[in-house]
């Protein structure tokens, strides 16, 4: 499975990215080393969307907090970028795809990033992934 994540990014054009603690959703969890990710920096953080794709080099879930009954998982990346992103991915360019039930990529990348407005490491369809190659 691939997988996506959208966090601040310091650094935009680093050879490799440390992202600690990050929240996992949709599938996030199960990120491992070798996989594939998109790397999104948020824009809530001033950030313009698809930047990079890399290779995870390192993955290790974050132990839970004793005594807290709901938590969401959280993982430990080191990410090797491979690609940068040639074109403009973000927000804006994903906004109008709300029709949750449409089967776009689009869509699938709106409603993982940005119905929720958190950071977060999401697992995405391989056919997504394809899409998203087209961006390098």
């Amino acid at each position: 499975m691939p997988f996506a994540i959208k966090v601040e990014i310091q650094r935009p054009d680093a050879k490799e990215f440390t992202f600690s603690r990050q929240k996992t959703m949709y599938g996030g969890k199960r990120i491992a080393t070798n996989d594939t990710v998109f790397i999104f920096a948020s824009e809530n953080e001033g950030g313009t969307g698809l930047i990079a794709r890399g290779i995870v080099t390192s993955a290790g879930a974050v132990p839970r907090k004793p005594g807290i009954a709901r938590q969401t998982p959280r993982v430990n990346l080191t990410v090797k970028r491979t690609a940068r992103a040639k074109r403009r991915l973000g927000r804006s360019e994903l906004k109008r795809f709300s029709a949750w039930d449409d089967g776009r990529h689009e869509t699938e990348l709106n409603f993982k990033f940005y119905r929720q407005a958190t950071n977060k490491v999401v697992g995405i369809t391989d056919e997504t992934a394809a899409f998203l190659e087209r961006f390098f």
